[in-house]
């Protein structure tokens, strides 16, 4: 997989963690990233509520034990906000944490209970603008340098082509805002 990765010109890999075994998960994480690295690629650990790497600071902790070069936190602003992450936190964390970003936005209430967490997460997230996260307050907190990417799966009551165009220009809304800001 990641000799096809880097072929195709890959450049970073995302990955969850579930293992509740911390030192495990850690040198897990580290032997992916040594293998990653043979092929120029960097590992970004997401954290997600329901995962045994469910918050920001457990994504951090194993990517700190792993202590490879390669190694990194993606930040989802989904999971970031609904496990009451803020940006200030990204903000403290040292250089080069943070590589990969992804952004989406989200109703007020937020869902009770795993599956409904579940459910939000696969299906029920909104372009950048739409929704209350504080995503202006995010993008000022970002490492100029990390990768963003949109991710807003919606279901399937709009047509592709009209959610690609839709989450297109609202990421793009959003940073416009920021550059100019």
């Amino acid at each position: 997989m990641l000799e096809s990765a880097a072929e195709l010109g890959a450049a970073r890999l995302s990955v969850c963690g579930d293992d509740p075994d911390a030192a495990r998960l850690a040198a897990s994480f580290a032997g992916l990233c040594d293998l990653a690295a043979g092929f120029g690629i960097g590992v970004d650990l997401e954290w997600m509520a329901w995962r045994p790497v469910g918050r920001l600071a457990d994504a951090v902790a194993a990517v700190t034990a792993a202590a490879r070069p390669n190694g990194a936190v993606l930040v989802d602003a989904l999971h970031l906000f609904r496990t009451g992450g803020s940006p200030a936190e990204l903000t403290a964390l040292p250089p080069g944490t943070i590589r990969s970003v992804q952004i989406c936005d989200a109703v007020a209430e937020a869902p009770v209970g795993t599956e409904a967490i579940i459910r939000e997460a696969r299906s029920g997230r909104l372009p950048p603008g739409e929704g209350v996260l504080p995503l202006d307050a995010l993008m000022a907190a970002l490492p100029e340098d990390a990768a963003l990417s949109a991710e807003v799966p919606m279901g399937t009551a709009t047509p592709p082509e009209e959610r690609a165009r839709r989450v297109y220009a609202a990421t793009r809304a959003l940073v416009e805002r920021h550059r100019s800001g």
